[in-house]
């Protein structure tokens, strides 16, 4: 169940990186500050320097890079898929917190194990349906934003959440979404790559930067 969970995640991962979901792709206007920095027709990729830059990719998501090698970009909404990368993203950051927490400190009242055995243990004890449950009840939130965005009420992923009043001007608010975005793709590499290192080396990420295992 983990390694389906896994391969969905990867999947969604995939597409999260072509910034910006499931909808067709909808012609949206630019502001002339935007169309500044559109790439002309023959650029290269940023990012994939050998490949050449989507055309919808053009500079008017923060984080931009042109990356999309797979071609989401030329067939889904770039809102939605902006939406996607960002729900993905912040998941994926709670979840390497979560692992490594884990790792030390556990609650008295559960049993001590990695955080990858925690996972099969849980859903063996009826946990994994609770998740799936309470996402599901979330996600309704995410379809009526989702909505909200392709209706032009609302940027992609904006909930308002601000609760320390970081983003005090727009410059700022800009550099906070950048690290935001950035955050999140290493996020949701570093979770499949804490998984995957456990399955082959048996070892929880402290312990192995403490007790390398090589794999030779």
């Amino acid at each position: 169940m983990l390694r389906i969970a896994l391969l969905a995640a990867c999947v969604a991962s995939a597409s999260a990186f072509a910034p910006g979901g499931f909808a067709p792709m909808a012609m949206k206007s630019r502001t002339s500050a935007v169309s500044g920095m559109r790439m002309q027709e023959g650029d290269f990729s940023a990012a994939v320097p050998f490949l050449k830059r989507p055309s919808n990719l053009d500079g008017a998501y923060i984080g931009d890079v042109g990356f999309d090698p797979l071609g989401f970009s030329d067939v889904f909404d770039l809102r939605v898929l902006r939406e996607a990368e960002l729900k993905h993203g912040r998941f994926a950051m709670l979840a390497v917190l979560g692992f490594i927490v884990q790792e030390l400190y556990t609650f008295p009242f559960f049993p001590k194990m990695a955080p990858v055995d925690a996972h099969d243990y849980f859903v063996q004890q009826g946990g994994g349906s609770q998740i799936i449950f309470w996402i599901s009840f979330v996600e309704i939130f995410g379809v009526v934003a989702l909505f909200e965005t392709l209706q032009g009420k609302r940027e992609p992923g904006d909930f308002a959440f601000d609760p320390l009043s970081l983003a005090k001007d727009e410059a700022t608010l800009e550099r906070y979404r950048l690290a935001e975005i950035k955050h999140s793709r290493l996020a949701m590499i570093a979770i499949g790559g804490f998984i995957h290192q456990y399955w082959v080396t048996k070892q929880t990420v402290l312990e192995q930067l403490g007790n390398f295992k090589s794999l030779a």
